[in-house]
């Protein structure tokens, strides 16, 4: 009898469920391909720390020879690879503190008001996420060789200002976009009560809006951070001879050598990006259970 029962609730047992075996092979379908997502993204990481702990035998730190400290024990041997990282490391500063600016204002002025044009703002701060990076690049560097087109013949020379102008501009749609998604449920009331209260514009923004938004103009800043200290096309096409950022530089040693100080600080950009991230999650969880237990 109980044979009888258990079999009919087999039966019985719809077919796309997770106890079913249609369900049980597609939950096992389903975590092996995340499992290999997982491993395709992190393997490329895995083997750049890892070959900072090789003694290649030639200039090409390519195939795995010995294990051995002495790289991290002089990791900024390599001069022209130091001064690359600084530089990026300045442009990216810069560029993320200028266009948190910018991106900002311009988030709150097309979610807190209502003007005419409001639509074409709105493509023209996505178009730039939209084109592809060669044309961006092709497009800057044409404007600073063509000086006369829109700047009123002022003559740009490729280097560090070019670079920051570009970085800039392409680090600005980002901050737009994620203090807009951050302040697109922001009860603008708060404002009216505080200017009620006898706040005057400024004190109001600084005192109620500021910290309401600031997690996202925080996570707008690091990805721009992020996004600028990573970028090789667009600044390919405007850093000119004699400015080579961090992956520029890479790239144009990789043509006669790749010591393993490339891994090296590759490795100290990736562990000091996860201490961030760690430093961001603890604070944020840190300040949830302040409210809770408020």
């Amino acid at each position: 009898m109980t044979a009888t029962v258990s079999r009919r609730s087999r039966r019985s047992e719809p077919s796309g469920t997770v106890t079913s075996p249609g369900g049980r092979v597609g939950k096992t379908l389903v975590n092996a391909g995340a499992v290999a997502a997982l491993i395709y993204l992190f393997l490329p990481i895995v083997v750049i720390v890892a070959f900072s702990f090789n003694a290649p035998k030639g200039k090409f730190n390519a195939v795995w020879q010995q294990f051995t400290l002495n790289n991290w024990m002089h990791p900024f041997a390599e001069a022209p690879l130091v001064d690359a990282l600084w530089l990026s490391l300045k442009i990216a500063l810069l560029a993320s503190l200028v266009a948190t600016v910018l991106g900002t204002f311009m988030a709150i002025a097309i979610v807190r008001y209502r003007f005419r044009g409001g639509g074409l703002v709105n493509f023209l701060v996505v178009l730039p996420l939209t084109a592809p990076e060669i044309v961006l690049g092709a497009s800057l560097l044409t404007l600073f060789l063509e000086p006369h087109l829109v700047t009123a013949n002022h003559q740009f020379q490729l280097g560090f200002g070019t670079i920051l102008i570009a970085h800039i501009m392409f680090c600005v749609s980002y901050v737009a976009l994620t203090v807009k998604a951050r302040i697109r449920g922001f009860d603008w009331t708060l404002e009216d009560a505080a200017m009620d209260l006898g706040a005057t514009p400024a004190r109001t923004f600084f005192k109620v809006t500021l910290p309401l938004i600031l997690p996202g103009i925080l996570a707008a800043f690091l990805l721009s951070f992020a996004l600028s200290i990573d970028d090789f096309i667009i600044t390919y096409f405007v850093s000119g001879t004699s400015t080579n950022t961090f992956p520029v530089q890479i790239f144009g040693q990789s043509r006669v050598a790749t010591p393993p100080q490339i891994n090296v600080l590759a490795s100290m950009i990736l562990f000091g990006s996860i201490l961030v991230l760690a430093i961001g999650t603890w604070m944020g969880t840190r300040r949830q259970r302040r409210l809770g237990l408020s």
